[in-house]
C-alpha cells in the first residue's frame, strides 16, 4: 500500500520553541523562604498566580516573602493563547472562606503589601467581584496597614461587579491590557480591547484618587507603533502605571514567540511612558504585572515585606 502523502499546512504544523536568550535565564527557584511560603499556601488551601502561570521571578518574589495570589480557584472559564493557567469547567460554587484564610495567610507572611488576583469566573453572574472585595476588607480588617493591589479580569463588562471592588477601596486596581488591538483574536479570543480600555476609564469615574495600572506583554507580532498607541490609549483614560515585559511561551500548547526583545529595546518604552505623563513604567524582560508592585505604587521596599 502506498504510504500516506497528505500534506500537514505549515501553519498547523508544531512551532519548535526558540531558545531563550541569556537575559531571560534565571535560577531554579530555591531557599529556606521559598519553601516556607509554599508550605503555607498548601497549608491554607490557596494559590498563587507566580505558580500558575510558570513566572520566572517566583524564586526571587518567594524569597522575599512576597506573593501574587490568586482566589476563585484555580481553572479559569477561558483559555487564552499566552496563559498556563488551566482552563476549563470550575466548580460552580464559590469558597466564601477564602478572603479569611487569605487574610489569615497575609498576617503570618507579615505583609505589607499584598497583590490578589484571579482566574475568569465568567459563570458566576458578578465574575466573583464579591469574593475580591471580601478579601480586600478581610486583609484591612485583621492588616490594617496593608496595602492591597488588585489584578482583575474584564468581568464581561459588568460595571456593578466592577464597582463592587472598586468600593472596597483597593490600593491600586489593576487590569492587564496584554497585547495590542490587532492580535487580540490570536492572543485573548474571549476578551476585547475596547472593553478593558472602558474598564479602567469607569475605574477612574468611580474613583479618581485610586491608581489604576495595565500591562501588556511583547514579542507576539507586534509593532513598536502599535505598543506606543497602546499606551497612549491606557494614559487616556488615566491609567497611573504600566507594566511591559517579555512573553515566554509556557508551552508548545501555546502561543510561540515571535521574537525576543533585548534589555536596551525596553527603554524607548519607559521614556514614552514618561513624555505620556505615566505615574511609574515599568519595562524590561523580566517584568510581570506584580513584579515589585510595593515600588511600583511608590512604596519604599523597608515597608514591603
Amino acid at each position: 500500500m502506498p504510504m500516506d502523502s497528505t500534506v500537514i499546512p505549515l501553519e498547523e504544523r508544531p512551532q519548535p520553541r526558540q531558545p531563550k536568550p541569556p537575559w531571560l535565564k534565571v535560577r531554579f527557584p530555591a531557599g529556606e523562604r521559598y519553601q516556607q511560603i509554599k508550605s503555607l499556601l498548601r497549608q491554607n488551601e490557596l494559590h498563587t498566580v507566580c505558580e500558575e502561570a510558570h513566572c520566572p521571578n517566583i524564586g526571587e518574589c518567594f524569597n522575599n516573602g512576597t506573593a501574587t495570589f490568586m482566589i476563585l480557584g484555580d481553572v479559569c472559564t477561558r483559555a487564552c493563547g499566552f496563559c498556563a493557567v488551566t482552563s476549563g469547567r470550575p466548580q460552580p460554587t464559590l469558597d466564601v472562606l477564602e478572603p479569611y484564610r487569605l487574610a489569615q495567610a497575609v498576617r503570618k507572611l507579615n505583609l505589607d503589601y499584598v497583590v490578589i488576583t484571579s482566574v475568569n469566573r465568567d459563570d458566576q453572574p458578578d465574575g466573583g467581584a464579591a469574593i475580591f472585595a471580601g478579601c480586600i476588607n478581610a486583609i484591612r480588617h485583621d492588616n490594617p496597614d496593608c496595602r492591597v493591589e488588585v489584578l482583575i479580569p474584564d468581568f464581561m463588562g459588568n460595571w456593578g461587579a466592577l464597582e463592587t471592588v472598586v468600593r472596597a477601596q483597593p490600593f491600586v486596581l489593576n487590569h492587564n491590557i496584554e497585547t495590542v488591538p490587532r492580535l487580540y483574536s490570536r492572543v485573548r479570543p474571549k476578551a476585547r480591547y475596547e472593553r478593558s480600555l472602558e474598564l479602567l476609564r469607569r475605574a477612574k469615574e468611580i474613583d479618581a484618587t485610586m491608581l489604576t495600572k495595565s500591562g501588556m506583554m511583547v514579542g507576539l507580532g507586534e509593532s513598536e507603533s502599535e505598543i506606543f498607541e497602546v499606551m497612549a490609549g491606557l494614559r487616556d483614560v488615566g491609567v497611573d502605571i504600566v507594566t511591559i515585559g517579555q512573553y515566554l511561551r509556557p508551552s508548545a500548547k501555546h502561543l510561540p514567540v515571535e521574537r525576543y526583545y533585548p534589555p536596551a529595546e525596553f527603554q524607548p518604552f519607559v521614556e514614552r511612558g514618561r513624555d505620556l505623563g505615566f505615574r511609574h513604567v515599568e519595562a524590561g524582560p523580566l517584568v510581570r504585572s506584580s513584579y515589585h508592585a510595593h515600588k511600583q505604587a511608590g512604596i519604599p521596599e523597608a515597608s514591603a515585606s
